[in-house]
């Protein structure tokens, strides 16, 4: 089991931006895939992008173009910049991350670790 912790999270109004971070203690073993998944009230959560130790990155195509994942090994942290925000974007964001390079259903059900999660409220 990893530590991951999210924050960053806010309300804000749509066309706004925010930057999601997610600081882990430095197990390169447990983070070596990452990513971010969101939760919506009543909706099953989605994968939203995810990260792989080669930098490879993919997302959930309603977020192409407005949202950027990053990793920084050095600082032990993983990033989620985004821009543009949508009313349709307000959920429980959160960090997960995995053992293994994530190259499965994009879906988040192959992280094996999640944080706690961080709230973002976007109101048109």
């Amino acid at each position: 089991q990893v530590k991951l912790l999210e924050f960053g999270g806010d309300s804000v109004q749509a066309g706004a931006s925010l930057r999601l971070s997610c600081v882990h203690p430095g197990d390169s073993y447990n983070t070596v895939g990452m990513g971010w998944i969101r939760e919506a009230p009543g909706k099953a959560h989605e994968e939203v992008a995810r990260i792989n130790n080669d930098g490879s990155t993919r997302y959930l195509d309603s977020v192409k173009g407005r949202f950027t994942i990053s990793k920084d090994n050095d600082k032990n942290t993983l990033t989620l910049q985004m821009d543009s925000l949508k009313s349709e974007d307000t959920a429980t964001y959160f960090c997960a991350a995995d053992h293994n390079d994530v190259t499965g259903k994009f879906s988040g059900d192959e992280f094996r670790n999640w944080g706690q999660g961080t709230q973002v409220t976007v109101s048109s």
